[in-house]
């Protein structure tokens, strides 16, 4: 923590710096600038941002002076509960500050329209004017010039780099993770930088994880304006996962267990401008797969109309049996990390999280180190599905039989059916037995987690792959293969898996289709008990996936088989001339 302090007190002591180059610069500029934006640089506690104009150096500066809308100390009765209390005060003294500010500048938000900032995030000061930030879409400012077609122009003409805990109007909206019984008690997640919220926000990050980012070129290409905010109007879950005692501490770290509510909890705070947006959506489907027409064509499991029914007929082929569909109930979860208990989970300290978060994403979240004061942290990493068979309900009854595949993404085999490893056959495998688990009255869960390679991606994966065929594809370098190409055999960190077992409101698994011994060491530590263990039938993997099975029972996965250092020396793939007859 001490290196953390360190690093803060040097970007303070640049920014001061920075502002009195800046300072001396202005003094001598030739364009001329308002009182009241001159007043503005003569604060202290400011916000570092760049001057992009074309025509001078970068420079730092900060918010005009204005009253920002302030959240609430905490209370007994919970700080969001006084933050909307306060929300009206706040608005009012903001209304008073954007008048002020408005009576000094053009009709554009600019002081003499000369392009300078506006103390309202990425937003025009015009936009602000005309409700910036309100669910669903706002009339554009008047006028389509060059600039505008361009795409210019879309943001103020100085960036923000980053804001630290003692600045004047920095106020973060309460949050206490794993607090209760209600999500007000534990508050919402607030990271966009949109209008006011840059001064209020208590997260870092963006929504929507690695999306975030074609978010952004959408914006840069001017397909989206960055002051959009969604219309969420029945976008509501249409079933229930009500609270658990998992929601509460520190059982869940790694996503927001409230995330799906977040349309009906605060949807006053929302329209009201606090922009906190859902980060879980639970929704209804069918899912039909090939593989499971087949299962139900042999008896494996009946058409029962309820958890599994008849496909319709297709008007192209009358007549012709188009198979089964499987009733599910299904939530896409996105990642938000509360980095203390991420730090703990993983058992290292939270400073050294902050710098390796910080360091090795090329300084892209500078606020991890600045911001000590914010603990939760929307990283640009995919996050999970969950597929559930039966009554969700029904989860959280510890004496119902539960039946649960966590299996790890994999484009090659899940979606394209390679037959290099055993994971689409694995999969359709623990689907088939979710839903015999919900046919006899228990619930089924499949939660597909976005971790491509054993989260190493897929550029690494494949080099992997290339290595093993060029070096004889043993099972006995398996681990190594994977290990000298990315420098670990596995960065899928499952310590932070179970936490949506606790979310669902899991405390026992009759049935759990993995053999990963680091999967239930995970499940069992976290404090959910397991009954039975399946491992894939035999007559279910694939003859080049066999290097991947042998390596991983020799190392310690759970089967019935006893695979020993010799046999897995023998163990070979296919080579890439292999024909096949």
């Amino acid at each position: 923590m001490s290196d953390n302090k360190e690093i803060l007190e040097l970007l303070k002591q640049l920014s001061v710096k920075q502002e009195e180059l800046a300072a001396q610069l202005q003094h001598h500029s030739a364009c001329s600038c308002s009182h009241s934006h001159s007043h503005a640089h003569s604060q202290t506690g400011s916000t570092p941002v760049t001057d992009l104009s074309p025509t001078q150096t970068p420079l730092i500066t900060h918010y005009p002076t204005a009253s920002p809308p302030s959240s609430p100390p905490r209370s007994s009765s919970g700080g969001v509960e006084a933050l909307r209390a306060s929300r009206q005060g706040s608005l009012s003294s903001l209304s008073t500050a954007l008048a002020s500010v408005t009576s000094t500048l053009g009709p554009n938000g600019n002081a003499n329209g000369n392009g300078i900032a506006t103390p309202y995030g990425n937003l025009s000061l015009d936009a602000a004017q005309r409700g910036a930030g309100a669910p669903g879409g706002l009339m554009p400012p008047e006028g389509s010039g060059k600039e505008k077609e361009k795409g210019k122009g879309l943001y103020p003409s100085r960036v923000i780099l980053t804001t630290y805990p003692s600045q004047h109007g920095i106020n973060p909206v309460p949050i206490n993770w794993g607090a209760g019984p209600t999500a007000r008690e534990r508050g919402p997640v607030v990271c966009s930088r949109i209008k006011s919220n840059l001064l209020i926000r208590n997260a870092i990050g963006a929504h929507a994880g690695s999306y975030s980012i074609y978010r952004a070129l959408s914006i840069a290409m001017g397909q989206l304006r960055p002051d959009w905010r969604p219309d969420l109007t029945n976008t509501h879950p249409p079933f229930t996962l009500p609270p658990t005692e998992g929601w509460f501490g520190n059982k869940i770290v790694s996503f927001d267990p409230w995330g799906a509510m977040s349309q009906e909890v605060w949807s006053k705070e929302y329209a009201e401008g606090l922009d906190v947006r859902p980060t879980i959506s639970q929704t209804k489907a069918h899912i039909k797969i090939e593989e499971l027409d087949v299962l139900a064509r042999k008896g494996e499991f009946p058409v029962d109309g309820d958890i599994v029914i008849k496909s319709p007929e297709l008007a192209a082929f009358p007549g012709v049996d188009q198979g089964i569909e499987v009733n599910t109930y299904k939530a896409a979860i996105d990642p938000v990390w509360y980095l203390p208990g991420v730090a703990e989970r993983l058992e290292i300290d939270e400073s050294t999280l902050r710098r390796a978060l910080f360091e090795d994403t090329g300084g892209m979240y500078p606020e991890l180190l600045t911001r000590p004061d914010i603990k939760t942290f929307l990283p640009p990493i995919g996050g999970m599905t969950v597929y559930i068979m039966g009554d969700p309900a029904k989860l959280q009854d510890p004496n119902t039989e539960v039946t649960c595949r966590p299996h790890d993404s994999c484009s090659g085999s899940d979606v394209f059916g390679s037959d290099i490893c055993t994971c689409r056959p694995y999969l359709i495998f623990g689907i088939s037995e979710a839903i015999k688990c919900a046919q006899r009255g228990g619930v089924g869960v499949i939660i597909y987690f976005q971790k491509e390679g054993r989260a190493l991606g897929e550029v690494v994966k494949y080099m992997v792959y290339n290595r093993r065929k060029r070096g004889g594809d043993s099972a006995a370098e398996y681990f190594n293969n994977t290990e000298v190409v990315a420098g670990v055999k596995d960065a899928r960190h499952q310590a932070l898996m179970p936490d949506v077992l606790h979310f669902l409101g899991i405390k026992h698994i009759t049935n759990l289709i993995s053999m990963s011994n680091m999967k239930y060491d995970a499940i069992v530590g976290s404090g959910i008990t397991v009954q039975n263990r399946y491992e894939i039938p035999e007559e279910l993997i694939p003859a080049d996936g066999r290097v991947e099975i042998d390596a991983k029972i020799q190392s310690g996965y759970f089967s019935k088989k006893q695979v020993t250092d010799e046999l897995v020396k023998q163990t070979k793939g296919r080579d890439w001339e292999d024909i096949i007859h």
